[in-house]
Order: structure tokens, then C-alpha cells, then sequence
């Protein structure tokens, strides 16, 4: 008995061992997963704190007045009245990196920004200072263009966040989020929550400093002492791999007349490689035409005469035809200028002057008086022309002289959006109702079915004023 007793007090004693050393290794677990969880995975993978938690250094404040400080392992910045954007920046600067950090804004008023391979020139700003370079928009408001590239003090919009609609609900109000960008060689890439939402190909800026931005409010004291948090800064320079894009987001490639990899693998390709006529003729002819337009240094140019409708060389269309497609491509206009994108040309009607089809207005709306014709502004810049007016803003339109970004997008149940520098400025139903309405009225009310087509030519414009084209590519919707 005595000895039953021994046993059975120590196999208990053993299966209470057993059972706290479990308690101890699941414990550790804990710790560890806590550990990582709170940073240790990024030291131990190569990445670089960039805040420490307690204190700002490392950073240093430019631009403007706001306020920058320290709270609860935040870096907090307060917007104030009558301030520029006020930037707080690293006093180092970086070339290729992944970085990652939590960001929180809590009102739909409030604005901010985290600025990439970015720059300071202290006279800008009449002497105030000027922050400028690639910046990853946080925007809260309804608009939702988190995410998005904007190029501050610069360029204005390189990639609003409507480009890719998918990612527009990415972005929680009151709530942290987790912010990713990478630059790496002449891309940049971005993710809010783990969900992709902006990919540019650029080669303005290979590298600067990081910086974060409070946004200005002018002088209403309204909005004056709105936070913006920032916390788990963390960024990676060596070792890096791109991260996988999935498939179906548009791509803006400010390399003139390239594909990058990505979107030769989404099914895009070029209508002009920027070297030869390939893939064009002039419209109603067998070949390209032998005058009146030229190909200088990656441009397709019409040339100028007189302004008449036909000009030189007419029109010219591409050998292929197409039905469902997103289009994209850049232009640029002389002073006084008219010329156009047309799409669903089918060149059946054989008529004199430019052939017939839809068509995305190319025109100097200040200076060219088919500006003032049409109804309510149908004629305009972006429009589709003599039917429905772009609702465009002024400071999404770049001056005359200067390139300019078309988009066209027909998708297959015959939707279609018209933008302008990333911005969409119309969308229609093809076929629709609505259509054929606006269609009885229009100058193209004596043709039958138009823009009805099941397919049809591209096609660029002379319209007698000199208009320049590159970077035509196309993706074919199924």
C-alpha cells in the first residue's frame, strides 16, 4: 500500500511538471508572438526603426507651423491657422525601400500625407520653404483618395485613388491603418490595409527623405488642433523584393511609350511604340499618309494647316478594331487648337472631312471658339464631343503646351468613362436610352445607330491645328 501511495503521488508530480513546463512553453509563445507583434519582427528581418516611441530624433520639422510631439507612442501633428503644410522629415535620406507605418486620422475634414524620396527648397513659398516630391495621400474625406500618389509642391495628381475603385473603401476614419509603400528603381507601389491601391512608373526622383505631412487650414480656426497619429515606423533598404500587384489595376507609366512587365502580363499594349507607323493607316486609305504627319523622338504629330478639318494628312485609324477596352494615352496642344480621340469609327459612312465615331474632344477650351458651341459645353476639352460635357475641375488640367493623360474605358455590358489626368469627368451608357436621346439632338442624329457599333477603328484627328500624341496603349476587356 505504501508503496501504491509513493507511485501514485509521483505520477502526479510528474504530470504537474509535465503540465508547467507546457504552461511555461505556451507562455513563452505568447511573449514572443507579443514581441514580434510589438516590432521585434522588423528589427530581426533587416528592417530600421525610423521613431523610436519616445522622442522626435531623427526628424526635423520644415515648411511650416504646425505642431509635431510626442504621445502614448505616437508622433501626433496639430494642424494650426495661417500655416503652410507643415512637413516633419528624416534627416536621412533614402533610394529603394519598403516602409510601413500605423496611421490614424480621426475627422473626414482633416488632411495629411507621408512624402517619399522627397526634397526642400527654403526659398520657395516667397521664403517660407517648400516641401516637394512623391507623396502617398491620406485623405479621409469623401472623395477617398487614400492611398493615391500626389506630387506635392510639384506636379499636382500623378494617381488619384478613383483610378483604382476598388481600393477606395481601404481607408477606416478613427481607426489605425496600416500604411505600405515601396519604391523600388522607378516604381512605386502602395497598400492600406493590406489592399493594393496605387501603382506609378516614374524617374523623377530615385531617392530623399521621408516626411510627414499636417496639412495647412488657411485661416479657419474651425479646424484648427485636428490630430493626425503616427506610430510603428519601420523601413527596409536592403533585401527588398517587390511585392506582387494582383492583376486588373491600372498602371500610370510616365515612361513615354512603355510597358513595364506587369502590364504586359494584364493584356495592355502599345498603338504606337514611338519609333514607326505600325498599326495605323489614314482613314478611308490603304496606307499611312505620305504628308501631314511626323514621328520626332518618341512624338506622333499632325501638323497644322490653316485649321481645316482633313488637313494634310487626315485622319488616321488603327488597322485593328476593337470592342470592350481601356485606352490611355497623352496629349499635347498648340494654342488654339482642335483635334480628337475617336472610338467605334467604322468608316461606312465614306463622308468628306474627318471620318465618323465617338469622340473624346482634344481643344484649347480658352482660345478655340468650338468651346462656346454645342450645348452647355458639349464641345469642351475631355468632352464627349457633342453630347456630353466633362465635368472637370481647372486644376486637373494641365496648361497648353504641356502633356496631358485621356483615358477611355468601354467595358463590356457597353459602360463608358472618360477621363482626364486620372480624374473621371463623364460616363454614359452606350445604347442606352439616355443616349440615343441626347444622339436625336446632336449633329449625329442623320446617321444611323451612331456609336452603336459592336466594334470599331481608333482614331486620332486632323483637324488643321498642330496636337501631339504618345503613350497609346491599350487593354482589351473580355
Amino acid at each position: 500500500m505504501e508503496s501504491f501511495i509513493s507511485d501514485y503521488f509521483s505520477f502526479r508530480f510528474s504530470r504537474f511538471v509535465l503540465k508547467y513546463r507546457n504552461m511555461k512553453k505556451s507562455l513563452l509563445c505568447i511573449l514572443v508572438l507579443s514581441a514580434i507583434t510589438n516590432g521585434d519582427l522588423y528589427s530581426q528581418t533587416g528592417w530600421i526603426n525610423l521613431f523610436d516611441g519616445k522622442t522626435l530624433n531623427g526628424w526635423k520639422k520644415l515648411a511650416g507651423n504646425a505642431d509635431y510631439k510626442v504621445e502614448k507612442g505616437n508622433i501626433v501633428g496639430i494642424t494650426v491657422v495661417n500655416s503652410n503644410n507643415t512637413f516633419l522629415v528624416t534627416e536621412k535620406e533614402f533610394s529603394d525601400f519598403v516602409l510601413e507605418m500605423d496611421v490614424k486620422i480621426d475627422d473626414t475634414s482633416a488632411n495629411s500625407g507621408i512624402q517619399l524620396r522627397s526634397h526642400y527648397n527654403p526659398d520657395g513659398h516667397e521664403g517660407k520653404g517648400l516641401v516637394y516630391g512623391y507623396q502617398f495621400e491620406i485623405d479621409p474625406s469623401s472623395r477617398r483618395w487614400s492611398g493615391g500618389i500626389y506630387d506635392e509642391g510639384r506636379r499636382d495628381w500623378l494617381y488619384p485613388a478613383s483610378l483604382n475603385e476598388r481600393s477606395q473603401s481601404a481607408f477606416k476614419v478613427g481607426k489605425y491603418n496600416h500604411l505600405k509603400v515601396e519604391c523600388i528603381g522607378h516604381e512605386i507601389k502602395t497598400w492600406i490595409n493590406n489592399v493594393a491601391v496605387a501603382y506609378v512608373v516614374d524617374t523623377l526622383d530615385e531617392s530623399g527623405f521621408i516626411g510627414l505631412q499636417v496639412h495647412g487650414i488657411g485661416d479657419n480656426a474651425k479646424f484648427a488642433g485636428e490630430k493626425v497619429y503616427f506610430k510603428n515606423i519601420w523601413i527596409k533598404t536592403a533585401d527588398i523584393k517587390p511585392t506582387p500587384f494582383p492583376a486588373g489595376v491600372y498602371v500610370l507609366n510616365n515612361i513615354p511609350n512603355t510597358l513595364n512587365r506587369y502590364e504586359l502580363d494584364n493584356g495592355w499594349k502599345l498603338l504606337f511604340n514611338g519609333r514607326t507607323t505600325a498599326g495605323w493607316r489614314g482613314a478611308y486609305k490603304s496606307g499611312f499618309p505620305e504628308k501631314g504627319w511626323t514621328i520626332n523622338d518618341g512624338v506622333l504629330t499632325v501638323l497644322a494647316s490653316e485649321g481645316k478639318e482633313g488637313g494634310n494628312g487626315g485622319d488616321i485609324v488603327t488597322t485593328d478594331e476593337y470592342a470592350a477596352f481601356d485606352l490611355s494615352f497623352e496629349f499635347k496642344l498648340t494654342p488654339g487648337a482642335n483635334s480628337g480621340v475617336k472610338y467605334f469609327v467604322t468608316l461606312s459612312e465614306h463622308n468628306e472631312g474627318s471620318a465618323i465615331g465617338l469622340e473624346y474632344q482634344l481643344l484649347d477650351d480658352s482660345l478655340h471658339p468650338d468651346a462656346k458651341l454645342g450645348r452647355e459645353g458639349d464641345r469642351t476639352l475631355a468632352s464627349l464631343y457633342d453630347l456630353i460635357k466633362a465635368n472637370k475641375q481647372k486644376r486637373f488640367i494641365h496648361p497648353i503646351g504641356q502633356w496631358n493623360s485621356g483615358r477611355i474605358i468601354v467595358y463590356p455590358n457597353n459602360h463608358v468613362e472618360h477621363y482626364l489626368n486620372g480624374v473621371k469627368v463623364l460616363e454614359y451608357g452606350r445604347g442606352s436610352k439616355e443616349f440615343r436621346d441626347l444622339v436625336a439632338i446632336s449633329k449625329y442624329k442623320i446617321w444611323q445607330n451612331f456609336g452603336e457599333a459592336k466594334q470599331g477603328h481608333i482614331l486620332l484627328q486632323d483637324h488643321g491645328n498642330e496636337a501631339s500624341f504618345r503613350s497609346i496603349k491599350i487593354r482589351e476587356l473580355k
